[in-house]
């Protein structure tokens, strides 16, 4: 097995047959930035020959768990029914997840800057439809505390619950992809023993082992 004396000799040696400097007395000239693409709207010729409900069926057959992505606001909290939601990277700690442009409960996370992802269980359907309506009061009746990080809310007996500050947003065609610095995280090994809340076809079920 080479060593890492092995491997630096094995790299000089390629730079040199390639005429590469191998020594940094001569600092190189920092390429310029690659600018970033402008952003407008898709032509009806680029669009892919599919049918929207046809997309949505086959992948529906993607089973997903489900959360309620909360955040601080004023005059009250904000809170949406989320199954886009993925870990992204262990180093620096990111998660992530999809929310539609269109959406209304977006631009109250946007400006509170912080989020709180709650993992549902197993009983939680009703409470997922709640939070996916638009325009009532989703939060009437809901218990919950200030996540320890951000304040964002943290309902009661979720199994698990991922605090975070806006990392980055990214466009993705008709949905926004929000990247979430995680601040702190926990679960509650009692909520947690139902088991999770499954989204399957357009569906809820649950997990049986």
């Amino acid at each position: 097995m080479m060593g890492h004396a092995g491997m630096a000799a094995t790299a000089v040696r390629y730079l040199r047959s390639v005429g590469a400097p191998t020594s940094a007395a001569a600092p190189a000239t920092p390429a310029a930035p690659v600018p970033r693409p402008s952003l407008r709207a898709v032509r009806e010729d680029e669009r892919a020959p599919l049918d929207a409900a046809e997309f949505r069926a086959v992948l529906g057959h993607f089973a997903s768990g489900v959360t309620i992505v909360t955040a601080p606001g004023e005059p009250g909290p904000a809170g949406f029914a989320c199954q886009s939601f993925t870990s992204l990277s262990l180093d620096p700690p990111l998660v992530a997840f999809m929310v539609a442009r269109t959406s209304t409960t977006w631009p109250r996370i946007a400006r509170a800057g912080v989020f709180c992802v709650n993992v549902l269980g197993a009983g939680h359907g009703a409470l997922c439809r709640a939070f996916a309506v638009s325009g009532a009061d989703k939060f009437a009746g809901v218990r919950h505390v200030p996540a320890p990080a951000t304040g964002s809310p943290r309902l009661a007996d979720v199994p698990a619950w991922i605090d975070c500050t806006i990392h980055a947003v990214h466009t993705g065609g008709d949905h926004l992809i929000v990247v979430g610095r995680v601040d702190a995280l926990g679960t509650d090994p009692r909520a947690a023993a139902a088991g999770p809340l499954l989204f399957h076809r357009g569906a809820f079920g649950q997990f049986s082992p």
